[in-house]
C-alpha cells in the first residue's frame, strides 16, 4: 500500500472516530456513524437541520459542500463558533474532530438552546468567502474543474471559446505536487504573466487516487504539457522551449528570454484526443492513423488541410461562413487556396460551380519534418507519415542503443528521473552501462482533431501518466470572439457532451 493510500485510510478512520465520540455526546450510539446514509440522518438530527438536506447529501459534488457545512454545524453544537476553529475543522477534520470529540471539556449543546451569536457584517462575509474558497478549491482539485479552449487544435470537435468541465474523478484525482498555491490560479498570479502563484516549499511526489475508469482510446483528455517543465515567460506554451533551443541555440534563448522551470502540476494544461494507450502500436500513413494495424475511428468533426482550386473566382465569404470554414490562406496565381476543412465541408464545397478540385494536402512519405519527435534523422517522419512506434507501458522492458535512444531519452531522464549519459557510443543510466530499460510509468499518445494545425505528440512525444489531469466531459458555454456582442453565443453548441 502506498503512503498516500495509507494516509487516506488513517485520515478516514480518524474522522470517523471523532464523529463517533461527537455522536455519543449528543445522546446517540457512536457506531451509527458506520451505517451508510443512516449516519447522515442521525447527523442532521444532532444539528437539527431539515431532512430535505438529505436530498443534497446524495447528489454528487453538491454533497461535498453539504458535508463541509455539516461539519461546521456540528462544531457549533460543541461551542466552536470561531472562524479559525471552523476553518480548521473543515480543512483538517481528521485532526480537529477527534480533538473535540475526545476532549473531556466538550459538551453537546442543543442547537435550540445555543446562545444567539450576533456576527458583524464583516464576519458574515468572511465566513462565507472562506467557506466558498475552501470548498471550491477542494472541488476543482479533486472532483471537477472548468477549462476554456484557447486554440484551434481540436476544431471542429471543440471550438476556440468553448467553456467545458473536466472530470478529475474519471481517471482519479492527483495529489498536487505543489499544494501551497494562490486560490483559483494555475501558475501565475492574477494580472501577471510572470509572478508565480505557487510556492515550492513543499513538494509532493506523484500519487493518483483510484478513478472511475482508465484512459481509453479516443477519450478527450486534459493533461499537463510534457515539454512545459522548462519554458519562457514571454512565449509560455505557445512555443516549446526545447524546439527554440534546437532552432535558435540554447545560449540565444537564455539571452533573449526569461527561462523558468515548473513542476508537473503547474505546467500548462493542454486538451487533445488520446489516440494511443500504453502498449499500442501507432502509425500514420498518408494522413490515416492506424492503431495496432487497424484504421483508427475518425472523429466526426476532425479537420485536415485541403488545396482548393477554383476557376479564378474566389469562394464567396458568405459560403465560407455558412460552411463554418474559419481557417484558410490566400489564393495564388493558379486560383489555389489552402483551407482547413472537415470532410463534410469539403464535400459541400465541391458542389459549387467555381470549384475545380479539392485535394488533401499531405506531406509525402520520406520527407523528414525536423520539428517532429524524436528529432533524429533515423526517423524520417512527418505529420502525415509517422511511425510505426509502440507506446511505452509500465513494466515493459525495451532494448536501447545509440540508434533508438532518441525515442526514449526524455522518458529515462526527464520523466522517470534517471541520469542518462552517452559515452564512447555506450549508454549509461545512473552511472551503469545499460542495454535495456524497464518503464516505470504508462504513457499515452495525444493528437488534436485539427490534424494539420495541432501541436501534439507528434511534436513532443509521449505523455506520462503523471501528467494526466482529467477527462473533458461537457461543454456548458461557447462564445465566438469574432462576432458582435449580441451574436457571440453559439447557441447550438451549448450544453453538449464531449465525444
Amino acid at each position: 500500500m502506498s503512503i498516500y493510500a495509507l494516509l487516506t485510510v488513517v485520515f478516514m478512520i480518524s474522522s470517523i472516530a471523532g464523529l463517533w465520540k461527537l455522536f455519543e455526546k449528543a445522546g446517540f450510539k457512536g457506531w451509527f456513524i458506520l451505517i451508510p446514509l443512516y449516519n447522515f440522518y442521525i447527523w442532521l438530527k444532532i444539528i437539527k437541520k431539515p431532512l430535505w438536506w438529505f436530498i443534497f447529501i446524495i447528489i454528487p459534488f453538491i454533497n461535498i459542500f453539504m458535508i463541509y457545512l455539516m461539519i461546521a454545524e456540528i462544531l457549533k453544537c460543541y461551542q466552536k463558533y470561531g472562524l479559525l476553529q471552523q476553518a480548521v475543522g473543515v480543512i483538517f477534520p481528521f485532526i480537529y474532530l477527534p480533538v473535540v470529540g475526545f476532549s473531556k471539556k466538550s459538551t453537546y449543546v442543543d442547537p435550540d438552546k445555543r446562545p444567539v451569536i450576533v456576527k458583524s457584517a464583516i464576519r458574515e462575509w468572511a465566513d462565507a468567502i472562506i467557506f466558498a474558497v475552501v470548498a471550491a478549491t477542494i472541488i476543482r482539485t479533486f472532483f471537477i474543474e472548468a477549462y476554456t479552449i484557447p486554440t484551434s487544435s481540436m476544431e471542429k470537435s471543440l471550438l476556440i471559446g468553448d467553456f467545458l468541465f473536466v472530470s478529475k474523478v474519471s481517471y482519479g484525482p492527483k495529489i498536487p505536487n505543489t499544494p501551497i498555491s494562490f486560490p483559483f490560479t494555475h501558475n501565475t498570479l492574477p494580472f501577471s504573466s510572470t509572478i508565480k502563484s505557487y510556492l515550492e516549499w513543499i513538494k509532493l511526489p506523484f500519487y493518483r487516487f483510484p478513478g472511475l475508469t482508465s484512459v481509453k482510446n479516443y477519450d478527450v483528455v486534459v493533461f499537463n504539457y510534457p515539454d512545459g517543465d522548462t519554458t519562457t515567460l514571454e512565449l509560455n506554451s505557445t512555443r516549446s522551449y526545447y524546439e527554440m533551443c534546437r532552432m535558435e541555440g540554447r545560449s540565444n534563448v537564455w539571452e533573449n528570454y526569461h527561462v523558468v522551470s515548473r513542476p508537473v502540476d503547474k505546467r500548462e494544461n493542454f486538451i487533445k484526443r488520446c489516440i494511443g494507450i500504453p502498449g499500442d502500436k501507432l502509425q500514420v500513413t498518408e494522413g490515416v492513423v492506424y492503431i495496432n494495424d487497424k484504421i483508427a475511428p475518425i472523429p466526426l468533426n476532425s479537420q485536415l488541410n485541403y488545396v482548393v482550386k477554383t476557376n479564378g473566382m474566389p469562394v464567396n465569404p458568405m459560403i465560407l461562413e455558412d460552411l463554418d470554414i474559419t481557417e484558410f490562406g490566400n489564393y495564388n496565381n493558379n486560383g489555389e487556396c489552402l483551407m482547413t476543412l472537415t470532410e463534410e465541408a469539403a464535400n459541400k464545397l465541391r458542389t459549387y460551380p467555381n470549384i475545380v478540385s479539392i485535394e488533401k494536402y499531405l506531406e509525402p512519405s520520406g520527407y523528414w519534418n525536423q520539428r517532429l519527435f524524436p528529432f533524429d534523422s533515423a526517423y524520417k517522419w512527418n505529420v502525415d507519415n509517422y511511425g510505426p512506434l509502440v507506446i511505452p507501458k509500465a513494466g515493459v522492458t525495451v532494448t536501447i542503443s545509440t540508434k533508438n535512444i532518441a525515442m526514449y531519452s526524455r522518458i529515462i531522464n526527464a520523466y522517470e528521473g534517471n541520469d542518462l549519459q552517452i559515452k564512447d557510443n555506450k549508454i549509461f543510466i545512473n552511472g551503469k552501462e545499460a542495454s535495456t530499460y524497464t518503464f516505470k510509468m504508462n504513457y499515452y499518445w495525444m493528437m488534436g482533431d485539427n490534424r494539420h494545425n495541432s501541436a501534439d505528440s507528434r511534436y513532443w512525444g509521449f505523455v506520462p501518466e503523471d501528467h494526466i489531469v482529467g477527462k473533458a466531459v461537457f461543454v456548458w458555454l461557447s462564445l465566438d470572439s469574432k462576432k458582435s456582442f449580441f451574436h457571440k453565443v453559439r447557441w447550438s453548441k451549448l450544453f453538449r457532451l464531449i465525444k
